[in-house]
């Protein structure tokens, strides 16, 4: 068993882009990973960013050029300020903490969604009370549960965490962010833990799946490894929730162009470039 503690931001659009190497890992050991979503905050109000000189107009041209890099759907524009995106990390937080990792991971999901799909400010209220539904979670509980004072500690001690980074992490300052005196790690960063004797990698920062497969095959060289799937509905079904081309293509180990045409065949659903089974199926 591998405990994987990742460090993220649903704000993130670096992020969002490496879910599909994340997604290849989970098909292909499964149950034995073990994860521990920490948030990393990246900003508390939106003068974090403006202080740097970093607004709307510089982040459309910054989205732009991820989702042409790495093929994840985000749509640049239709922004109109920064965030403060404590305020969803501490709506995964308070799933987190209140109804367990699962329902952490399916919120921060929804909030990735919402604002990189679908370009709506996930600092409103109505539109963490939305991705909370679309999570499968009561939107009132989650809010009441955000105003609890343990839930501001948890969420404070991953911000701790993810300004702690690891002495290996550290030699590769170049993968971290922030100011010299206080280095954290960017996102998304894992920090990947054996079980049962205690050794342990860093993967600081947007790392390419090649990285991701060597560290968990040195850390668990026995772990048998699920064989790629050979049809995108498997991997659909299996995820239980709407997936990009290149996170299916990712699972499967083939290309998006290879995927899209299959499940054009199959009649797949999509919508603003996520895809599920077909309505009714």
């Amino acid at each position: 068993m591998l405990t994987i503690t990742h460090f993220t931001d649903p704000g993130c659009p670096w992020a969002f882009s490496a879910e599909p190497p994340r997604r290849a890992m989970l098909w292909r050991y499964g149950e034995r990973l073990r994860w521990r979503t920490r948030m990393v905050v990246l900003s508390e109000s939106a003068a974090d960013y403006e202080a740097r000189g970093f607004g709307p107009a510089q982040l459309e041209g910054a989205l732009a050029d991820l989702r042409d890099r790495f093929g994840m759907p985000i749509r640049p524009g239709g922004r109109i300020a920064m965030l403060a995106t404590v305020i969803p990390c501490r709506a995964v937080v308070a799933a987190r903490e209140t109804l367990g990792e699962d329902a952490g991971a399916r919120l921060l999901r929804a909030l990735r969604i919402a604002y990189m799909v679908h370009a709506q400010p996930i600092d409103a209220a109505a539109v963490v009370a939305r991705a909370a539904a679309d999570a499968g979670l009561d939107a009132g509980a989650l809010a009441a549960a955000a105003e609890d004072p343990a839930v501001e500690s948890a969420l404070r001690a991953d911000m701790r965490a993810a300004r702690t980074p690891s002495p290996e992490a550290r030699a590769l300052d170049h993968k971290l962010g922030g100011p010299a005196e206080e280095r954290r790690y960017t996102c998304p960063s894992w920090e990947v833990v054996r079980d049962d004797d205690g050794r342990r990698l860093s993967l600081p920062g947007f790392q390419p799946q090649e990285s991701y497969e060597v560290a968990l095959a040195n850390l668990a060289p026995e772990a048998p490894r699920r064989p790629a799937p050979g049809d995108p509905r498997e991997v659909l079904q299996w995820a239980g929730e709407d997936l990009a081309l290149r996170e299916v293509a990712a699972v499967m180990g083939t290309t998006p162009a290879t995927v899209e045409e299959a499940l054009r065949a199959a009649g797949a659903r999509e919508r603003d470039g996520l895809w599920g089974p077909p309505d009714g199926a």
